[in-house]
């Protein structure tokens, strides 16, 4: 038998996902390398700022990092992002191969990367053990957290050090025991609180909505399969990191987009907003599933009520209890009225962040629309550009790879996501039945075809088909009913399962044929 590993490797090799890089690139990073260009004049030398990265435990490709000042009553936000720009040029072996793979790709244990890892976790990156080039946003906020105005340098920054969320929250939660207190950037990483909690009461007026995000780490070992589950509420500092990041990218669009040069040619992140019929589709959802649970009223949202509004709601109930498991339900219908966001060259909102324009600078390693995106930032700064008619050519190919690469990490997900599901059944199959494991979870989602799971342990989500369902019934024909909140017998009148309820699933046997796992309830 394979193991998770090589099972994972089969898929990257499957959708033709490049492991090495051509000898032409390995020959410019060590130009690079020899002449780094950190002493290049036209920077501003910004190394006096005491920059801190904060990043997971173990990232390793540093795109930013920040500090934060006073400035009167209000804020100067410097947000530093590693300046890729300076190194992946149009024309080169190193643009060409970024090209190829769109962006980096993240598997359970390991991952692919857009760059060489001697430039997105070297050279580029803003590691805390030297000078690096940057492209600096300077933000001025007022004292409600507002921006005020922004502008860009290209600078030398160095970082003083790489933190991780769990050593900011330390320092907030308990300043006394953190050993970071009395460091230079201690200021800074208050401030930081003052500004992330602001920016976000800025945001819910808008109404923008925060949904729930539980993130599943995954390792496969061996034959075996380990998870660990992250909390569903973040770290509060990586909420607040997350504003300043959301901000960066939201006024470097609106630079870009108000640049009177038409050689300046933005990419934009839009997202349209659902329509109302998908709307009126979940508030209906809402009333059926509050009447079947004998629910209080306030479970059931109105489509005048703002979303954000109801989904805090949800989001307050205690977890572990029936209710929870529903509010979670709801919460993932509520996500599915969502379009999908993607790269344009038109400028247009994104309902998902809250803002129009909207421009990804913020990870020019992993994303081949930020290296586009830097280089023309760095026209509108020196005023040096191609000709319109190439760089436009140039853009329509960025954006084309863009939402290529997008649609590939989801195929990277669904494939990885089959192999952990059958490294962890695999051994069920050789138990008797009688002997096989309860898995218990939670009905997230009902449809025409399918019954939708989260498992409670291991965190995974199950596809059931009504067929094999119906099967495991005594040949029932099932049908989704009360506006999506039930699934009933043909011709009955009691459901037989409800959106948010609890169900216990038994391991059947493998479909071979149709890659699919087969489960009875237990």
């Amino acid at each position: 038998m394979t193991t998770g590993r090589e099972a994972l490797q089969a898929v990257a090799t499957a959708l033709q996902l490049a492991v090495d890089f051509p000898a032409a690139v390995a020959d410019e990073v060590a130009a690079f390398k020899a002449n780094p260009g950190v002493d290049d004049p036209a920077l501003v030398d910004r190394t006096a700022v005491p920059f801190v990265t904060i990043d997971g435990v173990h990232s390793k490709d540093l795109d930013q990092a920040l500090c934060i000042t006073r400035e009167g009553d209000g804020y100067l936000v410097w947000y530093a992002i590693a300046d890729a720009s300076y190194y992946v040029r149009p024309g080169s072996a190193l643009w060409a191969e970024a090209m190829r793979r769109g962006a980096s790709y993240y598997f359970p244990g390991f991952s692919l990367p857009m760059l060489p890892r001697d430039l997105s976790e070297g050279l580029i990156s803003l590691n805390a053990d030297g000078a690096r080039r940057s492209l600096l946003f300077l933000h001025r906020l007022d004292a409600s957290g507002a921006i005020v105005d922004t502008t860009l340098e290209r600078a030398r920054v160095k970082s003083r050090a790489k933190l991780a969320w769990g050593d900011v929250q330390q320092l907030i939660d308990a300043p006394g025991s953190s050993p970071l207190k009395g460091k230079e950037f201690e200021g800074s990483l208050q401030l930081l609180k003052e500004v992330g909690r602001k920016r976000m009461n800025l945001a819910e007026r808008r109404g923008l909505v925060r949904y729930r995000r539980e993130e599943v780490e995954i390792q496969l070992d061996g034959q075996g399969v380990k998870f660990a589950v992250m909390d569903v509420v973040r770290d509060e500092v990586e909420l607040w990191n997350e504003q300043i990041s959301l901000l960066c990218n939201a006024e470097g669009g609106r630079l870009l987009r108000e640049h009177p040069n038409p050689a300046v040619q933005p990419i934009y992140r839009v997202q349209g907003g659902p329509d109302h019929t998908r709307l009126e589709a979940l508030a209906r959802l809402t009333e059926r599933v509050t009447a079947l649970n004998a629910l209080p009223s306030q479970w059931t949202w109105k489509v005048e009520t703002p979303l954000a509004d109801y989904l805090a709601t949800l989001a307050s109930t205690t977890p572990g209890t029936k209710e929870d498991r529903i509010a979670r339900a709801l919460t993932r219908q509520a996500v599915m009225v969502n379009l999908r966001s993607e790269y344009s060259t038109e400028p247009g909102p994104h309902v998902g962040v809250g803002a129009e324009p909207y421009a990804r600078f913020s990870a020019p390693m992993r994303e081949m629309v930020g290296v586009f995106l830097h280089k023309e930032a760095v026209e509108l700064l020196t005023g040096v550009h191609p000709s319109v008619e190439e760089d436009e050519v140039l853009r329509a190919e960025v954006v084309k790879v863009a939402n290529r690469a997008r649609q590939t990490q989801r195929k990277v997900q669904d494939l990885s996501n089959e192999v952990v599901i059958d490294k962890l059944f695999t051994p069920e199959l050789a138990k008797p039945k009688a002997d096989r494991t309860v898995f218990r979870g939670t009905i997230m989602g009902l449809t025409q075809s399918k019954v939708h799971v989260r498992l409670d342990s291991p965190p995974l989500d199950l596809k059931l088909t009504l067929y094999d369902l119906g099967k495991a019934l005594g040949g029932a024909w099932l049908e989704v009913a009360d506006e999506g909140a039930s699934m009933k017998k043909k011709g009955g009148k009691e459901p037989v399962f409800l959106l948010g309820q609890i169900i216990d699933l038994k391991l059947e046997r493998r479909d071979e044929p149709n890659r699919r796992w087969i489960f009875a309830p237990g």
